[in-house]
Parts: structure tokens; sequence; C-alpha cells
């Protein structure tokens, strides 16, 4: 799980759970049939990127390759649709240009997680910080 082999990161159930109970969501825009966290999903055939989230409240914790420059501008550009909340689960990378153009003082809050999540079913931490986006 901690190799470069894969850019997917399994959000942990009781991580989701809390995160859930606040904000009531009722879209995954990047899932697969076995990870959904809510029953509208969008799985990597859908591709969430080319997809309408205007009107939902979204959860979205999305591939952490190359790609995620895509993801996080998607998150901030859906936001901004009538009655659209986006919340993200993404490594803390504030050096990136991302985390510039699109998160830092465009956001309505950061939450940086105190330690390391534990992805998916794994027992040992993530090798990196992550933070929670709400726009």
């Amino acid at each position: 799980m901690f190799s470069s082999k894969t850019d997917q990161w399994s959000t942990p159930q009781d991580f989701y759970d809390k995160l859930n109970d606040e904000f009531h969501f009722n879209l995954d825009p990047c899932a697969d049939e076995f990870n959904h966290k809510c029953d509208m999903y969008f799985t990597e055939k859908d591709n969430g990127l080319n997809m309408n989230w205007g009107g939902y409240c979204v959860f979205c914790n999305p591939p952490y390759g190359r790609q995620i420059n895509k993801w996080v501008e998607k998150c901030y550009n859906e936001s901004k649709k009538p009655n659209t909340t986006v919340v993200m689960l993404i490594p803390a990378r504030t050096d990136t240009q991302y985390f510039h153009q699109y998160i830092y003082n465009k956001t309505k809050e950061i939450r940086f997680i105190k330690g390391r999540l534990k992805f998916g079913d794994s027992k040992n931490a993530a090798p990196f910080p992550s933070m929670i986006v709400v726009f």
C-alpha cells in the first residue's frame, strides 16, 4: 500500500464517519464499487473530473499521484457552484503550486491532521501528513 505502485489511499472508516456526521456527504467522486463512501459515487471509468458535482456535499479523497493538482482544481471550481460543499482529504503538501493556487487563502477551512492516518486496513501509518480542505 505504501509503494509507488498505487496512488489510491482508502479513507479510514472511523475518520470518514466523524466527517460525515458533520457534513452529511452525498457524493464520492473518487471511488469504486468496493470502497465508495456515499450511495452516489463516480468510478475511475466515470471520471469524476468530467462530471458535474453541483448541488452535492462532496467527500473527495482523490488519487494522490501526478493528477492530484487536477482534483484540487476541480474541487475548488465545483465548490463555487450553488449549494455545493467539497471536503478533500489530501496529503499536507503546502509547498505545491496547487496548494497556493487553489487552497491557501481560498478555502473555508484547512484542518491539519495530528499524526499520520492509517489508510485502508493498513497497520502502518502513511508516510506523509494529511489535511482536510473544506471548500
